[in-house]
């Protein structure tokens, strides 16, 4: 589904992303772990054309996405709160998301369903603002307006941050059940090592830009991710 081709990105002069090949199959879950600086966020714009390669290309379904807008109708992400238009209520943000991709209110309601344990009465109906809620409650309202369109690819930055740990438990849970129920393709960055290989089958180690290490999950990877960052 995604394919990325001698991809690199400099700023004044310095290289931060540099990836000759990767390739994300249909219906796969990518975990891409790294620490502070080492790239992936910088990779997420690319992918989504917030940003444009210094060199190389980014292919969704065979096509750049630097090219044609048709990898929007079918890619929900969310990267940071800078998605969120804060100024809106969460029930009138799904609305706008939901009207951008021709849904219902019936149909924004019942896709929303799944999500009520993960908003833990904390979202919906509370007459605020986003930009009143918490960075972990902005969060929420950003993952599930990400998942609302029932995506073939879902692109989530450190979904887990800010988030307690029950909701972080909910969110681990609800992403698993996305791929089961939707097959979705998920790409998904986390310093949360625990949770990320727990929702994906393939881990990418990303370091300066750059892919240090591409495993298949096993029952040893935890250990072999927690040795990595130690050593």
């Amino acid at each position: 589904m995604i394919e990325v081709k001698n991809l690199e990105k400099a700023y004044n002069g310095k290289t931060v992303v540099q990836i000759p090949a990767l390739s994300i199959s249909a219906g796969e879950a990518i975990g891409l772990v790294g620490n502070n600086g080492a790239g992936k966020t910088t990779l997420f714009r690319m992918i989504l054309d917030l940003i444009r390669p210094s060199k190389g290309e980014v292919f969704s379904k065979g096509v750049n996405v630097a090219l044609s807008e048709e990898w929007k109708t079918y890619t929900g992400s969310h990267l940071d709160e800078g998605f969120l238009i804060d100024y809106l209520t969460p029930e009138e943000y799904f609305k706008f998301v939901g009207d951008l991709h021709g849904l219902s209110d019936g149909d924004i309601t019942e896709r929303l369903q799944p999500f009520l344990d993960f908003f833990n009465g904390e979202i919906l109906s509370q007459r605020k603002y986003i930009r009143d809620f918490s960075k972990g409650n902005q969060k929420k309202v950003g993952v599930a307006a990400a998942a609302l369109i029932n995506p073939e690819l879902l692109i989530l930055d450190e979904p887990f941050a800010n988030l307690d740990p029950s909701s972080q438990i909910r969110l681990k849970n609800l992403l698993k059940r996305l791929r089961q129920e939707k097959n979705m393709t998920m790409l998904i960055s986390s310093h949360d090592l625990n949770h990320v290989i727990e929702v994906c089958e393939r881990i990418v180690i990303l370091e300066k830009g750059q892919v240090v290490q591409d495993m298949a999950t096993t029952e040893n990877t935890l250990q072999e991710l927690e040795t990595y960052f130690t050593v």
